[in-house]
């Protein structure tokens, strides 16, 4: 039971990570229902009715919209980039705060790189 809560949890928290990237490129509907259902933790039940919708139709909406946005970050990867960017950052600025330039140095040009190739040198 407790996995279960932990997975549903973990769930919505990477669907909610994945909207901040993707949602422009859902419907207004499908944002609304996935912005319920992820930040303000509604039941089905009270999404169909806030969102004027059979629950059978939320569930449905809820599970298009999550598919759509794993293949897109499947497809284009901005999420993942963004926490390798970010990890790489916070990894640098504890090596500043600790005076290992050399080793901060080496993040960074492992981020460009990482960067570049991600871009295909744009």
């Amino acid at each position: 039971m407790q996995d279960r809560m932990t997975d549903e949890v973990s769930r919505k928290v990477e669907l909610a990570w994945l909207l901040a990237f993707y949602g422009g490129m859902l419907t207004d509907k499908q944002r609304q229902v996935l912005t319920l259902h992820c930040e303000e933790d509604l039941s089905l039940a009270e999404i169909a009715q806030e969102a004027g919708i059979s629950r059978q139709g939320v569930h449905d909406m809820l599970s298009r919209a999550a598919q759509r946005m794993f293949d897109m970050e499947d497809k284009l990867g901005m999420a993942a980039r963004f926490r390798r960017m970010e990890d790489g950052l916070e990894k640098c600025r504890a090596l500043l705060r600790e005076k290992r330039y050399e080793e901060a140095g080496n993040v960074i040009d492992t981020l460009i790189r990482l960067d570049q190739e991600e871009n295909n040198g744009l």
